[in-house]
């Protein structure tokens, strides 16, 4: 349908910890599959170029760039690499992510350092290299991969995670409002219970649900949600491809729950 033809799209975190399809991976190639030129980053070199190979491989227009975007110079290169490659950035999906496991109590000073330089200050530097960049070109659209831990207690320990993202949620929004009259739109995607790779391989995750036990933590997540299964990487795909495209251009500061009914639930 090319609805985002024309557009340039960096997708932070493109990559996949795993085999299958991780919401990274996933919105790059919806987003190739709609017109876009896609600037693919992950911290694993490889895991980009996979993504990357799939896009080009259908015909589509992909690069990849390794960086680690808890770090400001590699963040800064990022976006220089995509200025010089493509001459403008359209839009900017920010969603690499950890989990940590653990109560305040549990979690140590340097896991909550962690997850907070992932989760929260990849996006911080992210928007603050592409804004500029949006704002003198005449506009943008900013996705921050949020989750509904943000506005939920879900059951599992890892306060670290459910923090950071609540603390996405008040930076897009007030992003958003400050950089409206630039026509830089700011949104965020509250994924809910997700069959994806990374979920897959968090050791913590199948601990807790089930003892270590992968496809019993699937069973246990299930349901969780009221349509009765978990989503997957598409569901968050598909949502990213609304907000960066012009469907959406009276769209910003929202948080888009994609969870199935979970959130609706007194329990």
């Amino acid at each position: 349908m090319d609805r985002l033809k024309g557009k340039v799209a960096m997708v932070v975190g493109g990559g996949s910890i795993g085999p299958g399809w991780g919401n990274g991976k996933a919105t790059a190639v919806t987003f190739a599959r709609e017109g876009a030129s896609v600037f693919c980053v992950d911290r694993n070199g490889a895991a980009a170029e996979e993504t990357v190979k799939i896009i080009t491989g259908e015909g589509g227009k992909a690069t990849a760039f390794t960086a680690d975007v808890a770090r400001a110079a590699e963040v800064e290169a990022m976006v220089a690499a995509c200025v010089k490659a493509h001459g403008r950035i359209d839009v900017l999906d920010n969603n690499v992510g950890i989990a940590e496991m653990g109560s305040v109590v549990d979690v140590s000073e340097a896991e909550w350092d962690r997850v907070f330089a992932v989760n929260l200050k990849s996006a911080y530097l992210a928007m603050k290299h592409v804004i500029p960049i949006m704002a003198k070109q005449g506009g943008g659209s900013i996705i921050n991969i949020s989750s509904i831990a943000s506005i939920r207690h879900l059951g599992i320990s890892y306060v670290s995670y459910g923090t950071t993202k609540a603390a996405m949620n008040q930076m897009t929004k007030t992003t958003a409002v400050e950089f409206a009259p630039q026509n830089v739109r700011v949104n965020a995607i509250l994924p809910g219970l997700m069959k994806t790779p990374m979920v897959e391989h968090s050791a913590g995750l199948a601990a807790s649900y089930a003892k270590g036990d992968v496809e019993a933590m699937w069973r246990a997540r299930d349901a969780q949600v009221p349509l009765g299964h978990m989503g997957d990487a598409w569901d968050v795909a598909n949502a990213a491809l609304f907000l960066a495209s012009d469907e959406s251009k009276y769209v910003t500061g929202i948080e888009l729950v994609v969870d199935g009914g979970i959130t609706c639930r007194a329990v």
